[in-house]
């Protein structure tokens, strides 16, 4: 992009006019709780008409910086749902997306230059406001209500959830390997939105950082990864809007940090943290599901050491096993599976319920139009129950054995 003042500005104005006419057009009343207006704070983001006298090379980033930090607003209301965002029309999201990639074209005088290339050029400059942004209404960790209510005096929490989503969508921008080389710069932005006491704030970290630990390793991450893991125990009795993010965050990382090494005590303490949360409420779907959907790869990291945790896990699985939904008893029965292949279900008195229950959940598949993916995971699950259990297993069965309606079990695991 050339370093002349008008030419600049030229350009930032020409991308940014079509938006700031759509969103003065738009229809928008901020809520009054709120105050907050995320029109006004779009608006200030965008270049004003006049062009400042003199714009050296710092300048020149700061105003990029700016439109930038719109159109990341822009585009964040296309996965979001919070009342801050969600009047912007999807036109206007898609006008964001395109004036960023406009910007990143221009600045590097390059027609096919990706969008990323200046998002990593400008996060040295977009963090530190970002962090500046969620930390104006945040509080210490040992904080009470009242302390909510005197950060919200502060500064009103809106902000920091608007800094929140625009974190999101830079670090979400950047993948490996090139967000190896900011994780410096990220993880600390990104921990502080971790510990802010809206839930809402909260979010956009445990997605921020779902993206970092998918994209870099376990040295990238350094000394911060037992800080998240940490941080991750603290938010697992959270709200549900938080649960399914905060699951798969601690299953993500203690797995990437601790690999082959189930002896660690971060193990044991996020697996009683999240029985400990779903055993409030077994009940709760969202939660039960979320735990369900991600949990697979803890347990395959613990292996044998499940075997400490079956007290907890089966009344669980047995209660949830009858669930009227149908995609609940799958992801069970797919759990028991790993749970039976792993254990094999050493020094536990387990096996004559589970072998009942099954039994149960056979004969009530009948009735269920997904019985024909329900009853193959039965029969597998039984089948290496005989295998691994075969005393125990035979025992069990021996009063099913003459049930006619179990005829077709019968053939397939004897």
């Amino acid at each position: 992009m050339s370093n002349t003042t008008s030419d600049l500005h030229s350009r930032l104005l020409r991308v940014s006019e079509p938006i700031a006419e759509t969103l003065r057009r738009t229809q928008y009343t901020p809520q009054e709780s709120s105050k907050v207006s995320t029109k006004d704070v779009l608006l200030s983001l965008l270049p004003i008409t006049s062009p400042p006298r003199v714009l050296d090379e710092e300048q020149s980033l700061s105003s990029i910086k700016s439109l930038a930090l719109a159109c990341a607003l822009l585009s964040s209301s296309r996965s979001s749902t919070h009342e801050l965002l969600s009047w912007i029309p999807e036109s206007l999201s898609l006008a964001g997306e395109s004036a960023f990639s406009e910007i990143s074209r221009e600045y590097f005088s390059d027609n096919n230059a990706e969008s990323k290339r200046l998002v990593v050029e400008l996060l040295p400059v977009v963090l530190p406001e970002l962090k500046d942004g969620i930390e104006g209404s945040s509080m210490g960790k040992d904080s009470d209500a009242e302390d909510v209510s005197a950060a919200m005096a502060r500064k009103p929490v809106g902000y920091a959830i608007l800094a929140a989503h625009q974190l999101r969508w830079f670090v979400t921008q950047v993948d490996n390997p090139n967000l190896a080389k900011v994780c410096n710069l990220v993880v600390p932005c990104a921990l502080t939105a971790l510990d802010h006491w809206s839930p809402d704030v909260k979010r956009q970290g445990m997605i921020t950082f779902v993206h970092i630990a998918k994209n870099v390793s376990s040295g990238d991450l350094g000394s911060y990864g037992d800080v998240v893991l940490d941080a991750c125990c603290q938010n697992i009795a959270s709200d549900d809007e938080i649960w399914i993010h905060v699951v798969e965050l601690s299953v993500l990382l203690v797995t990437k940090l601790h690999p082959n090494n189930p002896r660690s005590s971060w193990y044991e303490r996020i697996m009683n943290e999240m029985l400990g949360h779903l055993e409030r409420q077994p009940r709760n779907k969202e939660r039960r599901m979320a735990w369900l959907t991600f949990v697979e790869p803890l347990l395959n990291a613990l292996g044998l050491f499940l075997l400490a945790h079956f007290r907890r896990i089966f009344p669980l699985l047995f209660q949830w096993m009858h669930s009227d939904d149908a995609q609940t008893v799958l992801l069970v029965l797919e759990r028991l599976e790993t749970v039976v292949r792993l254990t094999w279900i050493r020094n536990s008195p387990v096996v004559p319920r589970l072998v009942e229950e099954l039994v149960s959940l056979y004969k009530e598949s009948s009735m269920r139009k997904e019985r024909d993916e329900i009853r193959p995971l039965i029969l597998r699950i039984l089948k290496l129950l005989r295998e691994c259990k075969r005393l125990q297993f035979e025992s069990a069965w021996r009063q099913y054995q003459a049930d006619p309606n179990l005829s077709t079990v019968a053939e397939y695991i004897m």
